[in-house]
């Protein structure tokens, strides 16, 4: 068995990977060996999870004006991006967007918020409302991304019918600094754990191809599977103009599909879904993201720049003999 093969057995067995050799899996040096590599990982989510796809969606709930400096970000107020600043939308029109991402296939419904931290009480109510009709209606799963987030805030996200908060560690630790000045790493972390002692579920991922090394890159995998959470949301940088890294090179598919196998196989028993950059990263070879370990994807629009329709990808999970998931088989 080769070494690769020897450490998904470990995986499997919920042992750590070594970085340096999760590095060099994220730069394969043949096709062959990415081959290898995505048949690994493969085998692992179908072990887990089978081979049910989930779909997702969001809503931006309110745009832009956001304070912070997160170098890759159209909605921050420090950058000139040409993106769209507008407060948060009403609860009649965050229940639609709900109601018609469930109609679309979606089993749950992201409500986000740009900005440093969770909104004030006055807009925290209007989203715990629109998430109590969504969790009353039975039609999608209502989930929050709202930012930084205090004890009482996830308490009460969690008695609205909240079920998984989303906070992105966006890259591990060391690279971390130079991609955000205005918040601390820690302060990510502290959220995460908030929300999940406020009893909601955790959906924490972060962004890849922002200018990491391979092994920048491996220690957000390791740092994410240290928190233990129920979802994995991976981004791969769509560079926009007016932020910090719009001049940095997109990684290639193929670097793209090494990253979709290495995530999974840190975080072999919970969803890895892709979402943000996919289709501008992978290409063509966006449906290929499933057999390397993808078991989820974020379908229809992203905060700030248009997805793909959820018709098309449900094609892709058709063509590849997988199984859409549909609503309420786990909550």
């Amino acid at each position: 068995m080769s070494e690769m093969a020897v450490s998904a057995e470990m995986t499997k067995a919920g042992r750590e990977i070594d970085l340096e050799m999760a590095a060099a899996w994220l730069e394969p040096g043949s096709l062959a060996e990415l081959a290898e590599l995505m048949s690994l990982a493969s085998r692992v989510r179908e072990s887990h999870l089978g081979n049910q796809v989930e779909f997702c969606a969001i809503v931006n709930a309110k745009s832009g004006r956001c304070s912070e400096d997160c170098a890759f970000c159209a909605q921050s107020a420090r950058y000139h991006t040409g993106a769209r600043s507008y407060p948060l939308l009403e609860v009649d029109e965050l229940v639609e967007r709900g109601r018609a991402a469930a109609r679309e296939g979606a089993v749950r419904f992201g409500l986000v918020t740009s900005g440093r931290a969770c909104p004030g009480d006055r807009e925290l109510e209007v989203i715990c409302r629109a998430g109590e009709r969504l969790r009353k209606e039975g039609m999608i799963l209502p989930c929050a991304s709202l930012g930084l987030l205090r004890p009482e805030q996830a308490r009460r996200l969690a008695e609205a019918g909240f079920v998984r908060y989303h906070h992105n560690l966006e890259a591990g630790p060391d690279f971390f600094p130079r991609i955000c000045t205005s918040h601390r790493y820690q302060d990510r972390v502290q959220t995460i754990l908030t929300a999940r002692e406020a009893g909601m579920e955790v959906c924490v991922g972060g962004i890849v191809g922002m200018g990491e090394t391979p092994r920048q890159r491996a220690q957000l995998a390791r740092a994410i599977s240290e928190l233990e959470p129920q979802s994995v949301p991976l981004n791969f940088l769509n560079p926009i103009p007016g932020t910090p890294l719009a001049e940095v090179e997109r990684l290639s598919p193929l670097q793209a599909l090494a990253a979709v196998a290495v995530f999974r196989l840190f975080n072999p028993r919970v969803h890895l879904r892709t979402c943000g950059g996919r289709q501008q990263v992978l290409g063509r070879l966006a449906p290929l993201m499933y057999l390397a370990g993808a078991s989820a994807t974020m379908t229809g629009d992203y905060l700030t720049t248009s997805g793909r329709s959820p018709q098309e990808d449900a094609a892709d999970v058709s063509s590849l003999g997988l199984e859409l998931k549909r609503l309420l088989t786990e909550a």
